[in-house]
């Protein structure tokens, strides 16, 4: 029996990347890792220090397991993308495109799939579709980047809000659409919190179309993503269980036991229970998503006080684990809270592997997060994903 947990402490990057001028000049002096710790006075995180983040960051001397970092080698900075290049496929380059651009040709393509269309308002690029679903901007993000569907369940399932979303899929080059929605809201609500952020951007105020909750159910759709070559699907075609717990249960695909759970606290005791509990081979994919949300609100002690009970966690963890089990600590990008911004910002991101039978050997800098799905799935023995090199040899006996 074997398990080997992937630790993804969302956001927690370690220095812009060579490229970051090409995406967001203003990335270009990011550091989430050092900054928070300059700006804080109660940062304690020793076992993140000792498993590699001080070798990384501060010139320590090499831990006694593997660790090295890694590029994103998809376009940006983002947490969906980020998790599909993790579980091993890199997303193409996506366009950025607002609902005013191509509201017309999109209402054209659902029309042709048998879809009823409107336009609620005359001049604004939204459209409501079979009378149940929004489609418009997404406010939240950067500009551009994603296209929402926000539905009233009670008018329109689950499963059709993912059937229309796909359509929207095949026909924008977004970098992600999202279908979600709720039974305890109603399409005159949704309909209700419809407004202009920046000129031209019009879409749905997702936290107050009351769809969050008890309920809430949403589907994320990359641009280029073949999430049949990524570790999970694979697991899931040939028997491996894998729990995914965070995040991760929102924005990676696969099958088996799924806990969207937010609270950093709450991930951590479901990963530990799940953990011990498990007898079988399985693998935890497990998201902590708070640090991100802390850097969105740019605050920098929330922030550390996150990673600070995290690391108290891993302290008491690893001792717990089984001598042929794994575990990878890592992010998927920044997210600096002191540079003036709220958004991701483009940085490399630190590999931390532990085990009684990972060796102590630097893995050096890797030049896609894909490299980690693959080690999943030589660690398992399944077949390779889709991209990315395993280093499983370099860190196991």
């Amino acid at each position: 029996m074997a398990k080997a947990i992937l630790l993804v402490i969302d956001s927690f990057g370690i220095g812009a990347m060579e490229d970051c001028g090409e995406f967001s000049p203003s990335d270009c002096r990011a550091n989430t890792y050092k900054h928070i710790r300059e700006s804080v006075d109660f940062l304690n995180i020793p076992t993140l220090y000792q498993l590699g983040l001080g070798t990384l960051v501060d010139g320590k001397a090499a831990p006694a397991n593997a660790y090295g970092y890694s590029a994103l080698a998809h376009h940006g900075a983002d947490t969906y993308l980020g998790h599909q290049e993790i579980a091993g496929s890199c997303p193409k380059r996506s366009n950025k495109r607002l609902m005013k651009d191509i509201h017309s040709d999109l209402a054209q393509a659902l029309k042709d799939a048998g879809c009823q269309v409107e336009y609620p308002w005359e001049g604004r690029p939204v459209l409501l579709v079979n009378g149940a679903c929004v489609i418009g901007d997404n406010l939240e993000s950067s500009l551009g980047n994603i296209i929402n569907l926000t539905a009233d369940f009670n008018k329109m399932p689950f499963r059709e809000l993912k059937e229309v979303g796909k359509i929207v899929r095949r026909n924008v080059d977004t970098s992600r659409v999202i279908a979600f929605g709720g039974p305890y809201t109603s399409i005159e609500h949704i309909l209700s919190v419809v407004h202009e952020k920046n000129s031209g951007q019009w879409g749905v105020d997702a936290p107050k179309a009351k769809v969050y909750g008890k309920g809430y159910e949403v589907y994320h759709m990359g641009y280029g993503v073949n999430i049949d070559g990524q570790f999970p699907m694979i697991a899931a075609r040939h028997g491996l269980k894998v729990h995914r717990i965070g995040k991760t249960a929102d924005v990676l695909h696969g099958e088996g036991p799924a806990d969207p759970i937010v609270d950093t606290e709450k991930v951590l005791r479901a990963l530990e229970k799940s953990y011990l509990e498990e007898k079988e081979d399985a693998a935890f994919l497990v998201n902590v998503q708070e640090t991100d949300l802390a850097g969105h609100a740019e605050d920098a002690e929330w922030y550390a006080r996150l990673l600070n009970s995290t690391d108290q966690w891993l302290a008491e963890f690893l001792p717990k684990m089984a001598e042929e089990d794994l575990i990878i600590i890592m992010a998927d990008h920044g997210n600096d809270p002191t540079i003036g911004h709220s958004n991701h910002t483009r940085e490399y991101v630190p590999i931390l592997a532990a085990g009684k039978r990972v060796k102590p050997v630097n893995i050096g800098r890797r030049d896609s997060m894909a490299d980690v799905g693959a080690t999943f799935s030589e660690f398992f023995r399944l077949p390779a994903t889709e991209e990315g090199d395993s280093f499983l040899e370099m860190i196991m006996d």
